[in-house]
């Protein structure tokens, strides 16, 4: 028995391996014979070419007729511009055609210059999603309501929309009011440190938001040591949000996302404890002063409103907001997409406002004779609503600011399914389409000498008709609830700034240059002396 276990192992080990039998034959099967006398970095070197061809082949199909690089670079594609994009690169890429495209890693991307096909993107749910950019979803929260389509997207807009009313909106001013005194303080101590040399405002005018945004949304239930931390390191969250980024990188220590993942945690946990906070304030019948009181008083009436009906009393009155109790990580997730939505856009709009002012004297100098006669001659009167709103000029001012330098230039969409975006093209199922603001913002036939800035074309121009063409807020479902708000708190803003400081701009070479991080910022960092006025 032993001896013939031995000639067992023996004819064993002098037989080929089965695997190895097996890839002889089907090399053999497959008319394939010469590869069988190739070494190990052959097929390595073969499985390579074979993986970027295919790379290749598949994108040059998806690209189709559109405008894009005639060969893709093998695999990666153009990642290392991705990573450090350049306006001019984006420019250019409008300006190639109403399509483009271009493809990092195996990952799709099509543009969208053409004014209507953006519409188009932004009006069809069936086809397309909000998406952002790959890992939004991780940073926003993997349910949040900006992801949502149909039903469930409309129950949240239902519940959102009455928070920017007139009757809302007017509570929230007296906050903002404080923080804007608090900073502006601090704008001209800042100078004043730097011995009246110039600085650059654009990390201050990403504070000032940050904490104008905190105080607008959690009043104060939020501490100021939460605001402080969140202004400092918020940054890192929009940083993380990169349009293309390596593979699993969330999960890679001290990388971009890893850190950005643990700031948006982190804000996630505060923003939460804000939520209970509020609850357990309203329940005592307090009356709201912020977006979630209101939010919350909303479905704290909407709850006896059932529980009325389903006690059985007769001729209860519906209230006009009725909406489902949502949790607290529901109204924290929500709430962090309003911070990710208006920090750095607020803020790239800060910078340019202040260093397009400070180069327009005349201009300024007619903004705040405004601001004062809306204050009966006391630049030091508290703003309210209807100020706010009689200002034409300062409003004139506002919305040819973020016309010229709109802070948000494309919104990334995810193709559901394969999508006919026109005639002759269909967007491939998977891609990612991006509907670009930036060119209908700058048409020469809908505003003409698109690239100079004359507030005067919002008051005795049409520019105010050019609906189609106003895309700064975006369109269709997904459209910015906050699209009256962003201008009136702006107004209440740059108007106590005009009555209260005066500041110079420093033009350096680059000043004019676009830096775009998230949004666009002067690449210089918008380089200003604030004073006090007397």
């Amino acid at each position: 028995m032993a001896n013939t276990s031995g000639n067992t192992l023996l004819e064993l080990q002098q037989t080929p391996a089965v695997g190895s039998l097996v890839s002889k034959t089907l090399l053999t099967n497959l008319g394939l014979e010469p590869l069988l006398g190739w070494s190990s970095w052959q097929y390595v070197v073969t499985i390579l070419v074979g993986v970027v061809v295919y790379d290749q082949v598949v994108y040059l199909k998806r690209k189709g007729s559109i405008a894009g690089p005639a060969l893709k670079i093998p695999l990666i594609g153009p990642f290392l511009q991705a990573i450090d994009p350049k306006f001019e690169g984006y420019l250019a890429q409008w300006a190639s055609g109403p399509l483009s495209c271009v493809s990092v890693f195996h990952r799709f991307v099509v543009l969208a210059s053409d004014r209507d096909i953006a519409h188009k993107v932004f009006k069809s749910p069936t086809y397309a999603e909000p998406c952002i950019v790959p890992i939004a979803k991780d940073i926003l929260g993997q349910k949040s309501w900006v992801f949502l389509q149909g039903k469930a997207h409309a129950e949240y807009r239902r519940g959102l929309t009455p928070l920017f009313t007139n009757k809302a909106m007017s509570t929230y001013l007296p906050a903002q009011e404080k923080v804007f005194t608090q900073y502006f303080d601090k704008f001209v101590s800042t100078s004043e440190e730097n011995q009246g040399r110039p600085t650059a405002f654009m990390t201050l005018f990403r504070e000032i938001n940050c904490a104008v945004s905190c105080r607008t949304f959690f009043g104060d239930y939020i501490s100021q040591d939460a605001i402080k931390k969140i202004t400092d390191d918020f940054y890192l969250a929009t940083a993380a949000m990169e349009l293309v980024n390596v593979p699993f990188s969330m999960y890679i220590p001290f990388t971009k996302q890893w850190r950005g993942k643990r700031v948006a945690d982190a804000v996630h946990i505060e923003f939460a404890k804000c939520a209970a906070a509020c609850k357990a304030h309203m329940a005592t019948g307090a009356k709201p002063t912020c977006i979630v009181d209101h939010w919350v008083s909303h479905m704290l009436e909407s709850n006896r409103y059932r529980e009325k009906v389903a006690a059985g009393e007769e001729d209860v009155q519906k209230p006009p907001n009725l909406i489902r109790e949502f949790t607290n990580e529901e109204i924290s997730e929500t709430l962090f997409t309003f911070l990710f939505a208006s920090q750095d856009a607020s803020s790239s709009a800060t910078c340019w406002l202040f260093q397009i002012l400070a180069q327009r004297p005349d201009v300024l100098d007619k903004l705040r004779q405004e601001n004062l006669d809306a204050r009966g001659g006391d630049r030091h009167k508290p703003f309210d609503l209807p100020m706010l709103e009689s200002l034409t000029y300062t409003t004139a001012v506002i919305k040819e600011t973020l016309r010229l330098r709109p802070p948000v230039i494309f919104v990334p969409y995810l193709a559901t399914k394969d999508f006919p975006i026109t005639p002759s093209y269909i967007i491939p199922k998977g891609s990612m389409v991006i509907p670009s603001c930036w060119p209908a913002l700058h048409n020469p036939d809908v505003y003409p000498n698109p690239h100079d800035f004359d507030p005067d074309r919002w008051i005795s121009g049409d520019a105010e008709s050019k609906t189609k063409n106003w895309l700064v807020f975006g369109a269709g479902p997904h459209d910015c609830l906050a699209r009256r708000y962003v201008p009136l708190s702006f107004a209440g803003m740059i108007g106590k700034a005009a009555l209260e400081l005066d500041w110079t701009h420093h033009a350096t070479p680059k000043s004019e240059e676009i830096r775009v991080f998230a949004t666009l910022f002067p690449m210089d960092g918008c380089q200003l002396v604030f004073r006090k006025r007397e």
